[in-house]
């Protein structure tokens, strides 16, 4: 359902081998705009923007698969370590459905003091 709208309000919780990321579910397409535009915004990784932005009907890797999504998306994301939240900004985080041994719908509460 994430993947057919282009809506990325659903908090969700993961545990993966060594962490636990708490963010925000978004399609991949537009996990894949979003980080394009940050690359794009820096002096240094700009030219890294395109590997984000080539369309997948030209053979990119962008862009929505047919079939089971294999990948979860999030943005606004942290790694939950402690009572920390980590960065403090949020992050975008690509991570394979396989190595995800449990979940929650919601975001952990953590705090940044």
């Amino acid at each position: 359902m994430v993947e057919s709208e282009r809506s990325n309000q659903m908090p969700l919780t993961v545990v993966v081998p060594g962490a636990v990321i708490t963010g925000r579910l978004a399609p991949e397409r537009l996990w894949h705009e979003r980080v394009a535009e940050v690359l794009a915004a820096s002096d240094h990784l700009k030219p890294f923007a395109a590997l984000f932005t080539a369309p997948a009907a030209e053979g990119g890797e962008t862009g929505p698969r047919p079939g089971r999504p294999t990948h979860l998306h999030l943005h606004v994301a942290r790694i939950l370590q402690g009572s920390y939240g980590l960065p403090h900004t949020g992050g975008m985080y690509r991570i394979a459905i396989a190595d995800v041994s449990s979940w929650t719908v919601g975001d952990l509460s953590y705090s940044d003091q």
